[in-house]
């Protein structure tokens, strides 16, 4: 319907502007080309192959443009797209496939033998190479009526899967209610404007490939550059080369491009601040890119809310640092005990959220939706801490969670106290079986170039600084932390390989 055409919106107030460029190949698409291929597919898919509002096309393919021509022929349709990780097995690819049901398919070429190797597969038709989409499409009109589709607000634009933790992946249903919701608590917060510029450098089907800074931008007229791999030193040129205003990262990312030479050599003023999430930025990493005039601002965020959820100032990023700051407009929130009682005032407690942003569920998966989602509150699995001036700091997941000899042991605290020992570059903690004790921490480490850390001198630097419990028995050192798609630390695959 025509109030969800952004595209078609800025291609009508400004045509010229640009909107997408793919970093690798070089391709550019202003807001009027971007609508006119937005278009031809809209007039394919529900002309040629006579698809219809609810309609789910899956997609399996890195970033590029076209996945932004299907979002905007989603918001002309009625169609649903359908991310999928091209990271996944093909047993788990085929899992998707089954709960999803799509009437088609495109997929990037590199892909076939990992979907061919799908049961599902060969049931789905037509089966579209996304590098020849445009081409056909060519012969398609670019002009669409957008006002003849029937669906509202509560209409799936996306369906994004996430592993969380139960054996099979989870299909968070992403409608037009919430892409717009997310996109005002976005700009208010961060203050978007048509004349900034951003990376994209997240995977598609990862929900801050499209909503922390994509979609936003798209509704404000702003320009996205999308780069299909992060790489530290290609990202700080281009920062430099394209004057970016804002860009969105993990901390990891950060800390690899502090870390090259190519840092210090390069002009990052043009960027109004950094927008950081995923986990809690150290104070030295902060300290760095504030040498470098470029603020940081953390948040917090998941797939099924928003997920844009709540910012910190920058001006508060040394001294509410780890927090997650405060709320954003347009989303409530509540701590509660685990008796369910709210927890006012100071206190820690599971986080609850509710507002216009929250998903209304999991695709064909009613018990997912009502573990979740009780009495209108989104559960995030969140420990949370309020302080006395209302900000939030994430203590830990629940998940995360083990209990040694009767107490809770919350990995992320001993790990942040463990990141402030000068030897350690970094750890991680998980609860592992003990005979005597239920459960022990067994921390991983990676020691500080030239750091000569020893097992004894951990345990000695956390004995009188922790509790007993808390103090993990187990200590090994890596090379490195295994991370997920979304840069953050692996924690299901150390406890997997850990047996």
């Amino acid at each position: 319907m025509k109030q969800f055409d952004w595209i078609k919106k800025w291609a009508e107030h400004s045509p010229d502007r640009n909107a997408i460029e793919e970093f690798e190949s070089g391709r550019r698409f202003s807001y009027s080309k971007l609508n006119s291929h937005a278009n031809r597919l809209s007039n394919m898919f529900t002309g040629k192959y006579g698809f219809e509002t609810g309609t789910r096309i899956a997609v399996l393919s890195e970033n590029r443009a076209e996945y932004v021509m299907l979002f905007s022929m989603a918001q002309k349709t009625g169609i649903t797209i359908i991310p999928l990780n091209y990271r996944l097995t093909s047993s788990e690819l085929d899992y998707i496939l089954g709960n999803c049901s799509p009437s088609a398919i495109i997929y990037e070429k590199n892909y076939i033998e990992k979907l061919n190797n799908t049961e599902a597969f060969g049931n789905i038709s037509p089966k579209l190479e996304i590098e020849k989409l445009t081409e056909n499409a060519a012969e398609f009109s670019e002009n669409f009526d957008s006002s003849s589709p029937g669906f509202d607000m509560e209409h799936p634009v996306f369906i994004l899967y996430t592993s969380g933790t139960t054996a099979f992946p989870k299909g968070a249903v992403y409608n037009h209610r919430m892409l717009l919701w997310n996109s005002i608590n976005t700009e208010l917060r961060l203050d978007i404007s048509s004349r900034d510029v951003s990376i994209d450098v997240a995977p598609p089907f990862h929900t801050g490939f499209w909503n922390v800074l994509l979609t936003p931008f798209l509704h404000h007229g702003a320009e996205t550059i999308l780069m299909k791999k992060f790489e530290p030193d290609s990202v700080t040129r281009l920062i430099d080369e394209r004057k970016i205003s804002l860009w969105w990262a993990v901390p990891t990312m950060l800390k690899m491009m502090s870390d090259s030479p190519l840092f210090d050599q390069t002009d990052l003023s043009s960027l109004r601040y950094m927008v950081v999430g995923g986990e809690a930025m150290p104070i030295p990493l902060i300290e760095i890119w504030h040498a470098k005039d470029v603020p940081i601002r953390q948040g917090y965020g998941l797939t099924e809310v928003g997920p844009n959820i709540t910012s910190l100032s920058e001006q508060d990023a040394i001294r509410k640092q780890g927090s997650i700051g405060t709320p954003n407009f347009y989303v409530e929130t509540k701590l509660v005990d685990e008796k369910g009682d709210e927890v006012t005032g100071e206190g820690a407690g599971e986080f609850l959220l509710k507002g216009p942003n929250v998903t209304p569920g999991y695709w064909n998966n009613p018990e997912a939706t009502s573990e979740t989602i009780r009495d209108g509150w989104f559960h995030t699995g969140d420990i949370v801490k309020r302080d006395s001036e209302g900000y939030l700091f994430v203590i830990d997941r629940i998940k995360n969670m083990y209990i040694s000899g009767g107490e809770n042991v919350y990995p992320a605290q001993v790990e942040y106290f463990l990141r402030k020992h000068p030897g350690i570059d970094d750890a991680v903690i998980i609860g592992v079986p003990d005979e005597k004790w239920g459960e022990t921490g067994k921390a991983f480490i990676v020691k500080k170039t030239g750091s000569s850390l020893c097992e004894g001198d951990v345990i000695e630097y956390c004995a009188g600084n922790l509790a007993k419990y808390k103090i993990p028995k187990h200590i090994k050192f890596v090379e490195s932390l295994p991370k997920n798609d979304a840069g953050k630390i692996d924690r299901k695959k150390l406890k997997k390989e850990e047996g």
